[in-house]
């Protein structure tokens, strides 16, 4: 039943099944809502938006305005102001201002409440950067045999990491790897005793997802390793891979976890043509209470070790409802914990999952290359699923090396970071990518030749710095720029600007007086040169000329709404982009 005064097609509503679940926010992020009010006749109204904190309480209202005189839509905006479930409601009522009978009764109409999931910072924002311990510390033996690292010779390389002004680690998982049907080089079928085993393939003789590699070192070993990283502002990110190896201890204790094959045999995971012999999936229709106690029980376990970060591997292949239990009853305990989903899949499942309650996820921003694509996609990433989808915008990652990368070019290296560190407020980067490294599997494909999921990589850090071959100082200037300005740490604030040529795309992002304007040249090959025409209107700086700042380079330019500008990556210091600081 609607109220005195219609209140229709509110926004942001997240409607996830049968039920309202929260609007993502993080404490001091605006955001904006908007409704459609009308009234009989042609009195006019006022509308408020209502914040309201996690106790329940009204803490402020705030005016809405109408969008443009006559469309009846109404906008207005929140900050909530710590982590908790807020709500927000809409009332409309008689404005006796503007009304002929100033002395009539306020008449008012309330819409219901709507949450709003108040997350911590760490749910939008972050760095990202994955490394294997394994292969931090490596030694390469005269006989050619490689000694793995350990986690007490991967503390030496998170200064690696914190130099590039990363202020989170991902690390695949760091359990016992098994022996049966163990993959070899280049996911050969037979492994020789030498190799390591892939990390996804969970659990062995030492345990299973509660337990480390012995290889790595002990527990003690990986808590000195987080402590360390905790020293160095870095938060450790945990994989969380729900599969196991045929080895692992629960393909004793529970095997009506798994599915059998009609011989009896325990159906390996298959994603056609893919075969992983070395991996068991769960069946979530077999003991699905039981399965999400011990799950629980383990993520429990991992946050009594300091983490506060799970990347959960391929969490599509598992029911949606698993994760918005699980993830609830984790949220519920530890509210600072965040999900990040490693979901390559359909909108539609990417969309259920983040509704279900993960914080983040992967994205399709990986293949998105050409102009039209970065921007259709930013629209949507920021404008139609900011509600309930929050973006992670990787560069690679050790199972994708996109083919825009495969010729090995630097330029395309340094432009696609400068994007996916300033569209998105978390970003990420596997290890390698700043060392150019770029050759496929095979013609044709998006896999590593050498893949490291396969073995241990010994990479010469210093001597690819030293000669001027490594991405590291672009890298770690565009975290630190990321850092200085909060507008760059935002989500619903990414709009995009006319520029007259294709291979030029141009975008701003601010935050109250924090104004940042970027221009990417997309061709890694030729310089590229264009009028930038900006919305100055929206940008809210006045028709005149201004000051623009380039953050990348420390150049003060004089530009205006008609901006021309030229990126040449072929210069000896090329030049992909401007990322320009604009005082207000």
């Amino acid at each position: 039943m609607i109220g005195r005064f219609p209140i229709v097609d509110i926004s942001p509503v997240v409607n996830f099944g049968e039920e309202y679940v929260g609007v993502k926010a993080i404490p001091h992020e605006l955001i904006e809502v908007s409704a459609t009010i009308v009234r009989e006749g042609h009195d006019a109204l006022h509308a408020e938006v209502i914040l309201f904190n996690p106790a329940g309480k009204e803490v402020s209202r705030s005016p809405m305005k109408e969008l443009h005189q006559g469309t009846d839509r109404f906008i207005g905006e929140v900050r909530p102001t710590s982590i908790g479930h807020w709500a927000y409601a809409i009332e409309a009522f008689d404005n006796q201002e503007k009304t002929r009978n100033r002395d009539a009764k306020r008449i008012s109409a309330t819409s219901e409440k709507f949450p709003i999931y108040v997350e911590p910072e760490r749910a939008l924002v972050g760095a990202w950067y994955e490394f294997f311990p394994r292969s931090e510390g490596a030694i390469k033996n005269k006989d050619g045999s490689i000694t793995s690292g350990t986690f007490k010779s991967a503390i030496a390389s998170l200064q690696r990491v914190a130099d590039m002004n990363f202020d989170v680690l991902y690390i695949p998982p760091i359990h016992p790897i098994g022996v049966a049907f163990r993959k070899g080089k280049n996911n050969s079928l037979e492994a020789l005793p030498t190799d390591p085993g892939v990390p996804w393939g969970i659990g062995g003789a030492a345990g299973g997802h509660d337990a480390v590699n012995p290889e790595l070192g002990t527990l003690q070993d990986f808590d000195a390793f987080v402590a360390a990283a905790k020293k160095l502002k870095i938060d450790v990110a945990l994989d969380l891979a729900l599969q196991t190896s045929p080895d692992h201890p629960w393909v004793k204790s529970n095997p009506e976890w798994f599915t059998t094959r009609p011989d009896g045999a325990i159906a390996y995971a298959e994603n056609p043509p893919k075969k992983y012999q070395d991996i068991y999936p769960i069946n979530f229709d077999n003991d699905y209470a039981g399965i999400l106690k011990e799950v629980k029980r383990v993520v429990d376990f991992w946050i009594a070790r300091g983490i506060t970060i799970f990347r959960v591997d391929n969490p599509h292949t598992k029911p949606v409802r698993f994760w918005q239990e699980l993830i609830g009853l984790v949220n519920a305990e530890h509210p600072e914990i965040v999900f990040l989903a490693e979901a390559f899949t359909r909108p539609a499942m990417m969309h259920a999952l983040g509704k279900a309650g993960f914080q983040q996820s992967y994205t399709y921003f990986t293949w998105r290359t050409s102009k039209n694509e970065l921007m259709e996609y930013g629209r949507e990433i920021s404008k139609a699923t900011s509600a309930f989808f929050r973006p992670n915008f990787w560069v690679n990652t050790p199972d994708i090396l996109p083919f825009h990368l495969q010729s090995g070019n630097p330029a395309i290296f340094a432009q696609r970071a400068v994007l996916a560190s300033t569209m998105a407020p978390s970003w990420g980067m596997y290890s390698g990518y700043e060392l150019y490294e770029h050759l496929p599997f095979k013609e044709g494909g998006e896999e590593y030749r050498d893949s490291e999921k396969y073995e241990i990589k010994v990479r010469d850090w210093a001597g690819a710095t030293k000669a001027g071959l490594s991405l590291a100082p672009f890298v770690a200037k565009l975290n630190e720029i990321r850092r200085k300005h909060p507008a760059l740490l935002r989500l619903r604030n990414l709009e995009f600007h006319h520029s007259e040529n294709d291979q030029v795309i141009a975008y701003s992002k601010r935050e109250g007086s924090d104004l940042i304007l970027i221009v990417v040249n997309l061709d890694p090959i030729r310089a590229q040169e264009t009028t930038v025409h900006w919305n100055m209107e929206l940008l809210g700086l006045p028709a005149s000329q201004f000051a623009a700042r380039d953050e990348l380079y420390g150049e003060t330019y004089t530009w205006s709404a008609q901006t021309f500008v030229r990126l040449d990556p072929t210069r000896p210091v090329g030049r992909v982009a401007h990322i320009a600081h604009v005082k207000i």
